[in-house]
């Protein structure tokens, strides 16, 4: 086989296709055909192609399936055993993946294949599976020839399978695969399932494994980057696997990612599974923020992301400073924050308004201890906070608390606060009682893990992005908003990272997230904070 220019179809930015082949091995076209006519034979079951068969993409074709199916040992056994595809996102991959599966269950000529779709969650594990469920029923040749369930499809006459697992589903050893599809490979924290998963096919002829994933967080320790780091080891003929096929299409290091002409190198799809006008927007948006720009480059562009990052543009955070005055606020309804630091630091106090005209202000407070200004890292910045009435002091070597549920509840007479979000596993066990001893309503905030950061940290990102979250320019907040760094989970969530908290405080923008809770469950219907009682 030869390749062809890439004026007919886009060629990947690493490839291992082009490596010499071992002596005897030989492309078979016929079979390579087979492979394409049995995609052919799969009905598209969404969008604008939905009832339509399935015709694969130049690339799809010429540089994943015809090669991957059509190469050939001297033994008339396949060439490749293992294929690892990295693109972007909206690329048409878990179609691809879906399609791989059916033609290994039902035209791959093996008794008894046992083929298996495999994820860190079972919702994702289902992703590939299912869309391979509803082409088998959408299709009359092929429902004729299975049995779909709900878990699983069985072809009888050759008793073969598929089923789609977890990385929590148990006894997975003792698996005998024919095939193996790894969805999004990129956010197994632990390389357990693939590496049984793959083992588990040690006994077939001519297996294969067949991992898809995004770009995602830098991790060096992850199965994902070490298949990454292999196929361009292969690549560049440090390595010799003629058994491993690595396709990764990605938007080059050097390249500008905000430039629409880069982009087609990420997404040979473009204007077929996606458009350049979507990229324009996203590109737009991303412009304004630094985590956004990230998330652009990682799913959009394949480009991998560290996952400690800056967040807040500072640009962006000063167009919407807007105007604040406390006096205007009262008896208006608010959402308050409250993130208590360590009892030798700052406390942070948030009130959000939700306003008439669509905007939400911000009202912020800071305590911390005397102590506080006399020694420690940003003692000379304290001072300076102090003299222009910006921070409280609380008497002592420690933050007083009662100073602070104080002011909570004269604000709390002042305003209609509706709802107080805080971290009361950490600090505010006590505090939270005595709040809600004066007739408050408070919830816990989860903060470990994505779970609530996610849905607040985006809620920001899009108030900051269409300027309407007027803070009045406080300058403690400000220089909280410069002083985030976030990480990122493998599905793209934040959630603030105080590593250097001791200098870096963030207190007040880790507040004003909590703040935006009752928000979010409006906007995402998502799971309410949990309700302190």
């Amino acid at each position: 086989m030869t390749t062809t220019s890439s004026t007919e179809w886009q060629r990947p930015l690493i490839t291992t296709l082009d490596r010499p082949k071992p002596n005897g091995a030989y492309f078979d076209a016929d079979e390579a055909d087979k492979a394409v006519r049995f995609f052919e034979m799969l009905p598209h079951i969404k969008g604008r192609w939905a009832g339509q068969r399935f015709k694969l993409q130049p690339w799809q074709a010429e540089e994943v399936i015809k090669p991957l199916f059509g190469w050939k040992r001297a033994d008339e056994t396949r060439l490749y055993r293992e294929c690892y595809i990295r693109i972007a996102r909206k690329a048409g991959k878990s179609t691809m993946a879906a399609g791989v599966a059916g033609k290994l269950l039902f035209a791959d000529g093996e008794p008894g294949a046992e083929i298996y779709s495999a994820a860190v969650d079972r919702d994702q594990a289902r992703v590939v599976f299912g869309a391979l469920s509803e082409m088998v029923l959408s299709s009359q040749k092929l429902n004729k020839r299975a049995t779909v369930l709900r878990g699983a499809i069985a072809v009888e006459k050759t008793r073969s399978t598929y089923k789609a697992l977890s990385a929590d589903a148990p006894n997975k050893h003792g698996l005998n695969a024919h095939g193996v599809i790894v969805d999004e490979l990129h956010a197994h924290p632990k390389r357990d399932l693939f590496d049984v998963l793959s083992t588990s096919t040690g006994s077939r002829e001519q297996p294969i494994v067949f991992s898809i994933t995004t770009a995602g967080v830098w991790n060096p320790d992850s199965i994902c980057l070490e298949k990454e780091d292999y196929t361009r080891a292969i690549a560049l003929g440090h390595i010799d696997d003629p058994a491993f096929l690595g396709v990764v299409y990605a938007v080059g290091d050097d390249d500008d990612w905000q430039d629409p002409a880069t982009w087609i190198k990420a997404n040979p799809g473009l204007g077929v599974t996606i458009f350049e006008d979507y990229l324009a927007r996203e590109r737009d948006k991303a412009r304004a923020s630094v985590a956004a720009q990230n998330t652009f480059r990682m799913l959009h562009c394949g480009q991998w992301v560290q996952q400690a990052e800056r967040w807040l543009d500072l640009d962006l955070w000063d167009r919407n400073a807007g105007s604040v005055i406390e006096p205007d606020l009262t008896h208006r309804r608010a959402w308050g924050g409250l993130d208590l630091g360590s009892v030798s630091d700052l406390s942070a106090w948030v009130l959000v308004f939700p306003m008439d005209d669509g905007t939400f202000k911000v009202l912020p407070r800071f305590f911390a201890p005397e102590a506080a200004v006399q020694s420690g890292p940003n003692a000379t910045l304290y001072r300076e906070f102090v003299q222009r009435k910006l921070l409280t002091l609380t008497p002592g070597n420690a933050t007083d608390y009662a100073f602070v549920r104080e002011r909570i509840l004269k604000d709390s007479g002042k305003f209609w606060i509706e709802r107080i979000t805080m971290d009361h596993a950490f600090q505010g066990g006590q505090l939270a009682g005595e709040l809600i001893d004066g007739g408050l309503e408070v919830r816990a905030f989860r903060n470990v893990g994505y779970t609530d950061w996610g849905p607040c940290t985006r809620e920001l990102e899009r108030l900051l992005l269409e300027e309407k979250l007027q803070h009045g320019a406080n300058p403690v907040l400000r220089w909280m908003a410069d002083n985030v760094i976030v990480k990122r989970s493998p599905e793209g969530f934040l959630k603030p990272d105080r590593t250097n908290a001791v200098r870096n405080k963030i207190d007040g923008i880790a507040a004003l997230v909590m703040a935006l809770q009752p928000l979010t469950e409006q906007q995402y219907a998502g799971d309410p904070g949990v309700l302190i009682l």
